[in-house]
């Protein structure tokens, strides 16, 4: 992943923080999969994978790709984009030095509204 931004960073240790996403992720690094197949493997309905797929795909950890089955049904295959994250103090502080105010939760100081 290269040098992260902060928003970055938190972008994708938030979309990590769940064990959800986590167990998705684990089952694609066995290969690729189609959602109902993955929901099954996972027991978990195609509703919830399906919105934890979307947010792992905007955090650039996986990549969908439509296939047409010897049926002719579209199927939605996702696999893991490869990636690496080492994060160290120092990672920390540089991302940390990057972060935008926006969205951080926080109100601004009293008398600079």
């Amino acid at each position: 992943m290269g040098d992260l931004s902060g928003d970055r960073l938190v972008e994708v240790l938030a979309t990590l923080a769940s064990p959800h996403r986590l167990r998705v992720l684990a089952a694609l690094t066995g290969g690729r999969a189609y959602v109902s197949q993955l929901a099954r493997d996972l027991g978990i309905s195609r509703a919830l994978l399906q919105v934890h797929l979307k947010k792992l795909e905007r955090a650039g950890l996986v990549t969908a790709h439509l296939e047409l089955s010897g049926d002719g049904k579209a199927l939605k295959y996702y696999e893991v984009t490869p990636f690496s994250l080492h994060l160290t103090p120092d990672v920390v502080a540089a991302a940390a030095a990057t972060l935008s105010t926006a969205g951080d939760g926080d109100a601004p100081p009293k008398g600079t509204s």
